[in-house]
C-alpha cells in the first residue's frame, strides 16, 4: 500500500525506483500504467489520466514475470505483440538486436533461460518506440555483464529522449540513474539525484545513504 506518494518524473531521464522487496515499487508502477486501482488522488501520464486508451502506444511496460508465450518462438511473440500495438513489422529486428536476442529469434519461449526471458519481455516493451518505459526489476537474476549491457541500453534510450522508470532493490544500480525515488513501507524517503542524496546523508555509498534515511525517519 502507498501512502501520500506524490512526485513528477522528468522526460528523457532514467529515474530509479529503489527500495526493498514489498515496499510498493510494483504497486506504484502498476498505478502509472493504469492497471492498479487507486483509492485516492490522481495519476497523470504524458498529460493523460493513467490507463487512458491514448497512452497504449506511448507506454512500454515490462513486468517482473516474463510476459511472453512459451509455445511461440521469440520472433513469433514479438510479431504478435507488434501487431497488437500497431508497431512497424521491422521493429522486431530492431528490438531483438537492442536486447541481444537476435541469435535466439527462432527459439521457443519455453526453452529460454531466465536471463533470456527477461530480455524477451524487455524487447516487447520496446516495440513501437514508446515515449515512456516502465521496467519492473528488469535486471533480476541477470549476470553482471548483461546487467551492465542493459543499463547502457537504458541510458542510450534516455539520450534519445525516452523517459524511463526502472525499479530495483539492488542499491548499486542507483548510481546509474539521473534521479532516484527511494521507497520504504509505501512512502517516499527521498526524491533526488544520487549526488544530492550522498551530500544529504554525508556518505559516498548509496546503500549507506539508504540506511541513514531510514534512521532519520525512525528518529523523526
Amino acid at each position: 500500500m502507498l501512502h501520500g506518494v506524490s512526485f513528477e518524473v522528468p522526460r528523457g531521464q532514467v529515474t530509479g525506483l529503489l527500495g526493498p522487496s514489498g515496499c510498493g515499487k510494483t504497486t506504484l508502477i502498476r498505478s502509472i500504467v493504469g492497471v492498479q486501482v487507486v483509492a485516492g488522488g490522481e495519476v497523470t501520464v504524458l498529460g493523460e489520466p493513467a490507463g487512458s486508451p491514448n497512452l497504449r502506444r506511448t507506454i512500454g511496460y515490462s513486468t517482473q514475470n516474463p510476459a511472453i508465450y512459451r509455445d511461440l518462438s521469440v520472433q513469433e511473440n514479438l510479431r504478435y505483440f507488434a501487431a497488437v500495438l500497431g508497431a512497424p513489422r521491422n521493429d522486431v529486428d530492431r528490438v531483438l538486436a537492442e536486447v541481444g536476442l537476435t541469435g535466439q529469434r527462432r527459439q521457443l519461449g519455453g526453452t529460454l533461460s531466465g536471463g533470456q526471458l527477461s530480455r524477451a519481455s524487455l524487447a516487447v516493451s520496446l516495440l513501437g518506440s514508446p515515449e515512456l518505459l516502465l521496467l519492473d526489476e528488469p535486471t533480476v537474476g541477470l549476470d553482471p555483464v548483461l546487467r551492465k549491457e542493459l543499463w547502457t541500453l537504458f541510458q542510450g534510450l534516455a539520450d534519445r529522449g525516452v523517459t524511463l522508470v526502472v525499479s530495483s532493490h539492488v542499491m548499486d544500480e542507483a548510481a546509474r540513474c539521473q534521479r532516484l525515488l527511494i521507497l520504504r513501507d509505501g512512502e517516499i524517503l527521498a526524491d533526488d539525484s544520487p549526488e544530492a542524496l550522498r551530500d544529504r546523508t554525508r556518505t559516498t555509498d548509496l546503500e549507506e545513504a539508504f540506511l541513514r534515511l531510514i534512521e532519520e525517519r525512525l528518529a523523526a
